[in-house]
């Protein structure tokens, strides 16, 4: 498989809600060939406390990521440790949206590749986030979105349990507290009363639960940088397709200007991105289509490295998204 690895220069990137990042990069990393009509390219953001590392495992001939097909790019988020962050910013970092990031990334894209249209852009969690606003943003130079366990707006009850994230990371006596308390909060979230209730997590190699909690979730955050996640939080919370000059905060003009096929495609167990807020958008879409994802594994079931049975569904209505 053919990959490359890159970092665009974005350069002093005055911000939506105000500031400059100043002397922007984004990293990035590319799977597979550009053909000569530049009409094979996929965009894949990353999620929240995510690297490229940590989701290109679904870039592979096995899956509907398929790099002997497409052209598979993964622009870090800013915030995320890659990308100009906290942790590697000189000076105060400014607030930055869900729209800085793709508007950047639409640069990356242009300005490196000369790719003015992209055949899908597909999104987990926050990723969701980001490919809603590329197909808001962006108009028919994009054809293709999967919103995988995302919304278009950050929903309350989604803020109120990052509002319990931020107070922990903020209040703990060390960095590493807080990242340490931070796993075992979001491990209640992230999945299912089921799937605890079924101890699916000895299938995944812990002796006990104590053991799951400690070197699954606990590890996950321990390796990332406290000032970055608070930042990305920070993003989440406020990210909304409508929240621009476009839309003015008018949530059913923006999803009714989107031109893309939509891919709806939330977890039946996910306790923060509910399917019901996907619902309430479906109507709205122009061409959009619906799918639940039948799993116990909550908002994980989006992201099923280690669950090929929600792997081969995702894989399957992916495939039928870019064959239409």
């Amino acid at each position: 498989m053919r990959t490359s690895e890159g970092v665009f220069d974005c350069g002093d990137v005055t911000l939506q809600r105000g500031g400059t990042l100043k002397g922007a990069r984004i990293v990035y990393k590319t799977f597979g060939t550009l053909n000569a009509a530049r009409d094979n390219v996929i965009v894949y953001p990353t999620s929240y406390g995510a690297q490229h590392t940590d989701i290109e495992w679904l870039v592979r001939p096995e899956h509907a990521l398929d790099p002997s097909r497409y052209f598979v790019v993964i622009p870090n988020m800013f915030t995320n440790g890659l990308s100009t962050s906290p942790s590697n910013y000189d000076g105060a970092f400014p607030d930055v949206t869900t729209c800085d990031n793709v508007l950047q990334q639409r640069r990356l894209m242009m300005e490196v590749f000369g790719v003015d249209r992209v055949r899908m852009v597909y999104g987990w969690s926050m990723g969701a986030q980001q490919a809603y606003h590329w197909a808001a943003l962006f108009g028919e130079s994009v054809e293709r979105i999967v919103v995988n366990c995302g919304s278009a707006r950050t929903a309350p009850h989604n803020f109120v349990f990052l509002e319990g994230i931020r107070t922990t990371l903020q209040a703990a006596a060390t960095a590493e507290q807080g990242l340490r308390a931070m796993g075992r909060i979001y491990a209640g979230w992230a999945l299912s009363q089921t799937f605890y209730r079924r101890e699916l997590w000895r299938g995944l190699g812990f002796s006990d639960l104590e053991d799951f909690l400690v070197r699954s979730w606990e590890a996950n955050f321990v390796r990332r940088d406290r000032r970055d996640l608070l930042a990305q939080l920070w993003t989440w919370q406020h990210s909304d397709i409508s929240a621009n000059d476009l839309f003015r905060g008018d949530l059913a003009m923006a999803l009714a200007a989107i031109k893309a096929r939509v891919l709806l495609m939330p977890s039946a167990t996910d306790l923060y991105f509910q399917t019901d807020d996907n619902r309430l958008e479906l109507p709205h879409l122009k061409d959009a289509t619906l799918v639940e994802i039948p799993s116990v594994w909550g908002h994980r079931a989006g992201n099923p490295r280690d669950n090929p049975e929600d792997a081969a569904f995702l894989d399957t209505q992916v495939e039928a998204l870019l064959a239409r």
